[in-house]
């Protein structure tokens, strides 16, 4: 990577509403906006390459809310704090005062006296992450204009009901890189697809977040899942208008073997219904525990109908020159390995354990950017002066 390019770059283009503004979704943000992102997250990962400190801060908090289990993301997003000076603190709800009552308003306040950015995953019940993320947001904001909060900590959305910005923006800086550069994306068949899990549950906003963000780069992006595992229509709606607005194509099928034929990049991956999703949910609020339990076996009996849904040897060689570059979030139910029947063959996922890995190194580097975009009014110069003062991050 050229440091100065990328710096320059920056230096061009228009991301000012990113600083001091959350970040929800990608869909909220211009493509000026994305594209500062992956300048920012591939200028920090070439300083820490060097041996440069990339801390803008020489104290604060980000707190961590994880209400869902986590590996990959709750580690990055810890990485990423770190890697810009902050302390991270997690915040566990069964320790807190939460469950006595205590308000999210309230909540949102005393975490937040020294802190810089909070960071929530919150995929659990459809319409409940995003609007709880929305919540905490507004109340910090009430804080901090009513002069409880010395600053405004920003939010960043580790996963919620709707979107999973940090891992789809990630996905896309390890294609970007993996193909030369965004400039070469134009045209290439990406398959957005289901694939059997015997588990139950996985959230929708991984393929919603692809479709919504891999539609803004002119590919040909293609949502395939069996009748019955549709994702939300108002995101579909999303994939549409980018492929009609960035020059590319937005299609669904009911075939996995049509999503991978000549496919440059394929994405196979489980996900609930959003219909069961809806029905979960509501049933939740209900506390209606017993009919929960009803509704996952016959849910855990509908996937088991579709295990030829599967990313096997056979189906790759179908991709594109049977090179298709193989993506998933992590961590995917491997046949034979972790699993009887999962979502993708050993031997396949064997071959791209690297590249896999690879894709998940760029989590934490897309946190930070946005972190560092969040806090930085002159980002570039930012970056230009800490280059400059090139302050080891390790003494030899």
């Amino acid at each position: 990577m050229n440091f100065e390019k990328l710096v320059d770059r920056l230096g061009s283009i228009d991301y000012s509403n990113l600083y001091h503004e959350d970040f929800f979704h990608t869909w909220d943000k211009t493509q000026e906006e994305i594209e500062a992102v992956f300048l920012v997250a591939d200028s920090l990962r070439y300083l820490r390459e060097q041996n440069i400190s990339t801390k803008i801060f020489d104290s604060g908090l980000g707190i961590s809310l994880f209400r869902d289990n986590s590996t990959r993301t709750r580690f990055s997003f810890s990485s990423a704090c770190n890697m810009l000076g902050l302390e991270i603190q997690d915040l566990d709800e069964g320790k807190s005062q939460i469950a006595h009552g205590e308000t999210v308003k309230e909540t949102s306040n005393m975490i937040s006296f020294m802190a810089d950015v909070i960071g929530i995953r919150d995929d659990m019940y459809i319409g409940k992450g995003y609007t709880y993320m929305k919540d905490v947001s507004s109340y910090v904001k009430e804080g901090y204009d009513d002069g409880v909060l010395e600053q405004r900590p920003t939010i960043v959305n580790l996963q919620c009901d709707i979107d999973h910005p940090t891992q789809t923006m990630a996905d896309m800086l390890h294609i970007i890189h993996e193909f030369g550069g965004a400039e070469n994306l134009k045209g290439k068949k990406i398959a957005m697809t289901w694939a059997y899990s015997p588990s139950y549950g996985k959230p929708l906003s991984v393929p919603q977040g692809i479709i919504g963000l891999m539609t803004r780069f002119g590919m040909d992006v293609v949502l395939a899942h069996p009748e019955g595992y549709e994702v939300m229509l108002e995101v579909e709606e999303i994939a549409k208008k980018n492929a009609e607005k960035y020059g590319g194509k937005f299609t669904k099928t009911n075939s996995m073997e049509e999503a991978f034929k000549d496919a440059d990049i394929v994405y196979p991956k489980s996900w609930a219904p959003f219909a069961a999703m809806e029905k979960r949910t509501e049933l939740y609020g209900d506390g209606k525990f017993d009919e929960i339990d009803v509704l996952e076996q016959e849910l855990l009996e509908q996937n088991a109908s579709h295990k030829d849904w599967a990313c096997t040897e056979e189906l790759m060689k179908t991709t594109k020159d049977g090179k298709a570059l193989y993506l998933h979030c992590l961590p995917a139910d491997i046949t034979g390995l972790s699993c009887e029947d999962g979502e993708v063959d050993e031997s396949v996922f064997d071959r791209y354990r690297v590249p896999l890995y690879k894709e998940a190194s760029f989590k934490p580097y897309i946190i930070a950017a946005m972190i560092f975009l969040q806090k930085m009014k002159n980002a570039e110069e930012a970056l230009k002066e800490l280059k400059e003062e090139a302050k080891p991050r390790l003494k030899k």
